[in-house]
């Protein structure tokens, strides 16, 4: 089946970079290339203001052999349909299968500000995915057809990232949500959540780090607190950049070994594929971090 294929082309472990997009297009050509070399299974990368996710994911196949690029996610209101199917394809026979198409609505302020109207986000990506399935496609095709996932948190999405994709990427979470996530999908479609990661281990430092480097952006994104919610976080926790208790279950930090058991937990409750987010300080790109990680994540 093609979900279990794509899940051991992955394999169990791969990087999430926030930061590659935005640093030259040479120095970003060399840490994917890097990150390939240390043995992680995939690249993925967002698509936020000011960047583009296609034209990033040629860049990063062109600069490595075997490692799995994919977008996490591609918003669902920068390229119609017809061009995502059509960009899916062209990589896709490129890059002999290595693409990696993930999908979503994205979130109502990064939307507005586009000139868009951020309304019924599941039907927008229903109705996304029907008109990529009856797009034309004129080039060569790949020997088989590119895999696509979904950017699912809640229940609904995540039983159309089951019933219309390969599977689904969910972003900040915690091996909670891991779990009700695996209940919902099944056993076959790939889940491949993402994982920020700090090799910090003194706790005022490494919770001060994340909440500068993730939480405090990410918790003003509703789709993220109303996920938390189902998970039993409030009004306080989301305060202030997020309570040492949600930043702790959002940010895995400390030693190389307590990073290993947090992913370890995420594949106890049904991932298939974690991608570690290196919390990185300054222009470094937290290629150190990846480097000590990849020995014990990867061995």
């Amino acid at each position: 089946m093609q979900q279990r294929a794509l899940a051991s082309r992955l394999g169990r472990v791969g990087v999430w970079h926030g930061g590659i997009g935005r640093v030259p297009s040479g120095t970003a050509r060399q840490a994917a290339a890097e990150i390939e070399r240390l043995g992680y299974g995939a690249l993925w990368f967002g698509e936020g203001p000011g960047s583009e996710a296609v034209a990033h994911a040629s860049l990063m196949l062109s600069a490595t052999e075997r490692i799995t690029v994919a977008t996490g996610i591609a918003n669902i209101w920068v390229r119609d349909a017809s061009a995502a199917h059509a960009a899916a394809h062209i990589l896709a026979e490129a890059y002999d299968g290595r693409f990696l198409l993930g999908l979503g609505a994205s979130h109502a302020p990064l939307v507005d500000m586009r000139g868009h109207t951020y309304a019924k986000p599941l039907a927008a990506v229903r109705d996304y995915l029907d008109a990529m399935d009856a797009a034309p496609y004129g080039g060569p095709a790949a020997e088989s057809a590119p895999a696509r996932v979904l950017a699912a948190l809640g229940p609904k999405m995540l039983e159309l990232a089951r019933d219309r994709t390969a599977g689904a990427h969910p972003y900040f979470v915690t091996p909670e949500h891991t779990a009700r996530a695996r209940e919902i999908l099944g056993t076959d479609p790939v889940l491949a959540p993402e994982q920020a990661v700090l090799l910090e281990s003194d706790p005022a430092t490494a919770r001060s780090l994340a909440r500068e480097h993730h939480t405090r952006f990410y918790l003003k994104l509703p789709n993220y607190t109303a996920n938390l919610r189902r998970l039993g976080f409030g009004d306080d926790d989301f305060a202030g950049g997020g309570s040492d208790r949600l930043v702790d279950a959002i940010v895995a930090w400390g030693d190389v070994d307590a990073i290993a058991r947090r992913i370890a937990e995420h594949h106890d409750a049904g991932a298939d594929h974690v991608a570690v987010q290196p919390l990185a300080v300054g222009q470094d790109l937290g290629l150190d971090q990846l480097r000590e990680l990849a020995p014990v994540l990867l061995g």
